[in-house]
């Protein structure tokens, strides 16, 4: 009795050429999807970042304590960055003019002062050495004169001062540091007292426009702080838009690759179809629905209408064998986890789900399997 013995047929080089043309562009469009995800998740991580250390929602989410409407967020939607920019640019060279103004005024207010003829000791930094004033340091923490004032006031390397209010604390400190210095009767001490009442005259003249001035900043600073909030906010929205419509891609090309993957899978046998079905009964209601939905995907005649639905597996295509498959694998591992972290009770309440539904899918698609497992003896 001779032995038989199965012929190998070899695939033509034609189609072994195309097999592995396939699997390249299989591989290609796989490593470009890992680059995709892994610059969406770029994205999503400095959304999440602009969301989680601010009081704004998200888009489409109820804003909560957001505290601009809908009508200035478009507003500044259609604003360009650059835009924005230009305008606090702007805001800001109008407040630095309206402050060297004050600050004129300031300076012809000090030039008064300067030229009081008992303004001398105050000109120029005390002369602790010349004068002996061994202990000046131990008794005044930080000398001020009107030169030093002068100087800072026509700094441009940044140290000047940013408004009156410092100027004004430096002059009163003049007179102060000498009226601590001196006794009450000395006469740098009498000269300094005067000196320091007149300049509080003349400073109530001006504080008006300095009050007037630091409010309108007040303002003007909270409304920028606002318009840079809102460009912030619909650059992000933007983002999430973006970031929305790139996912929706990313999902499509998923599913291409899948249809890709499941045209060449092999076929499934007997065993794996009865685990299919046996698996499926573990699925919570909704799940059960999906699965539906994904046999009526490849079958636009089946009805997943009813109570009770019977399914022949054996008459399902093996791509919607498959795509079954992958569904329920990735479904009962997210239950398990699901599970886990909450201390089994989910599974116990889905299982009360289905015993109280009675869909009869999962039980259908085992019962086909067995059947078709048992074949008549020849």
């Amino acid at each position: 009795m001779e032995a038989k013995t199965d012929s190998v047929t070899e695939a033509p080089p034609e189609t072994a050429e195309m097999d592995m043309s396939q699997a390249e562009s299989l591989n290609q469009g796989v490593d470009d999807l890992f680059i995709k995800v892994g610059q969406l998740d770029h994205k999503l991580n400095e959304i999440e970042q602009f969301y989680s250390s601010s009081t704004t929602k998200l888009p489409n989410t109820p804003r909560g304590g957001s505290l601009v409407k809908d009508k200035e967020r478009e507003k500044f939607s259609a604003s360009s960055f650059k835009k924005q920019q230009q305008d606090i640019a702007s805001r800001e060279a109008a407040a630095a003019q309206r402050m060297q103004e004050l600050m004129r005024q300031f300076g012809t207010m000090l030039r008064q002062l300067t030229q009081h003829q008992w303004a001398g000791p105050f000109l120029q930094p005390v002369d602790v050495v010349g004068l002996g004033l061994h202990d000046y340091y131990e008794v005044i923490e930080k000398p001020m004169d009107f030169s030093t004032i002068k100087c800072r006031m026509e700094a441009k390397d940044g140290t000047g001062y940013k408004n009156v209010r410092e100027i004004c604390a430096d002059v009163r400190l003049i007179f102060k540091n000498a009226m601590k210095y001196n006794e009450e009767r000395d006469d740098v001490h009498v000269m300094a007292k005067t000196l320091l009442d007149k300049f509080e005259t003349k400073w109530l003249q001006l504080l008006p426009k300095v009050d007037e001035e630091e409010e309108r900043r007040k303002e003007e600073e909270a409304e920028m702080q606002l318009d840079v909030k809102l460009a912030q906010e619909a650059a992000h929205a933007k983002m999430v838009r973006e970031l929305c419509f790139e996912l929706d891609e990313v999902d499509t090309h998923i599913e291409e690759l899948k249809d890709l993957v499941l045209q060449k899978c092999r076929k499934m046998t007997t065993e794996e179809k009865k685990r299919l079905g046996s698996a499926i009964t573990r699925l919570s209601p909704e799940d059960i629905n999906k699965a539906l939905e994904i046999i009526s995907q490849n079958d636009p005649t089946f009805q997943a209408a009813g109570d009770t639905v019977e399914v022949d597996i054996d008459a399902q295509s093996e791509s919607t064998l498959w795509r079954l498959r992958f569904f329920v694998k990735d479904t009962l591992q997210l239950q398990m986890k699901s599970s886990t972290s909450t201390g089994g009770n989910n599974g116990d309440n889905n299982q009360n789900c289905n015993n109280k539904r009675k869909r009869d899918i999962p039980e259908s698609l085992a019962k086909t399997a067995q059947k078709k497992s048992k074949k008549p003896p020849s």
